[in-house]
């Protein structure tokens, strides 16, 4: 089995005319004409320890959400993790792959997938871009919720150890928008969709006063927000074959900590 036949399905959810003009999405390391040498490995981010991990269970493949390389590399000299990461892959015969805003704007992918595990019914998208994709999504919940009881079913569905919030506005929650990963330049949409609640990520001080008395805004961490990529890329591939070894990755960890 080639590279290319295992990242075929990937592509067909997610097709790579999704991502945006800065992203790098698609193989990073390796070649598509390439055969699978043993398993696939799914994380959020490839990372020396995730390099490891595929070494120790054998496999040839790492498929994450966030790409290795964002900006061109001048020299590989173990300068940077980026470059000790790559020079490990390369050197270990493993390719890397990466599914990212193609995987944000996609039908049914990321905030769609956040959505569905906190319940959301009628789903639609926040931001349109072409035919079923866009950023971001908006729904109801099937009864309504105190911000309280909302706020502690985001902490414990996601494991998030800290949420951030604008002041609650002691309102029912019934509407919530949904972008994951950096969500403030939705917060225009968001407000259009007449939520109670928007959920997202990476918000800056000055975001928190822009709902005013519309709507609450969460920040519910950006790798919290995200690590759903891991089960989607589960989902589509263990679908497709069953013929080799798949990994959610054990070492896909939030860089963010928290001193509480």
């Amino acid at each position: 089995m080639l590279i290319g036949d295992i990242v075929k399905p990937i592509e067909e959810f997610a097709p790579l005319s999704l991502q945006e003009s800065y992203d790098n999405a698609g193989l990073i390391v390796g070649r598509l004409d390439d055969e699978l040498q043993g398993g696939v490995l799914l994380a959020v981010d490839v990372t020396e320890e995730v390099i490891d991990e595929a070494i120790e269970k054998g496999c040839s493949l790492i498929i994450t959400h966030h790409p290795i390389i964002f900006h061109p590399l001048k020299r590989l000299n173990s300068a940077s993790v980026v470059e000790r990461c790559v020079e490990k892959a390369i050197r270990n015969n493993i390719a890397l792959y990466a599914c990212h805003t193609n995987l944000d704007s996609a039908p049914n992918g990321m905030s769609w997938r956040v959505g569905k595990m906190l319940g959301l019914q009628n789903m639609e998208v926040l931001q349109p871009t072409v035919e079923g994709a866009g950023f971001g999504v908006v729904g109801t919940l099937a009864e309504p919720m105190t911000e309280g009881d909302f706020l502690t079913k985001v902490r414990d569905t996601f494991s998030v150890d800290a949420l951030r919030h604008s002041a609650l506005l002691s309102r029912e929650v019934r509407r919530v928008a949904i972008c994951t990963g950096a969500g403030a330049s939705l917060m225009k949409e968001a407000k259009a969709s007449k939520c109670d609640v928007y959920l997202t990520a990476d918000l800056k001080y000055n975001d928190f006063y822009t709902p005013d008395s519309h709507f609450v805004v969460v920040d519910m961490g950006h790798f919290e927000s995200e690590f759903c990529a891991i089960a989607i890329l589960f989902d589509i591939l263990s679908k497709n074959f069953i013929n080799f070894a798949l990994h959610k990755s054990a070492q896909s960890k939030n860089p963010v900590h928290y001193f509480v």
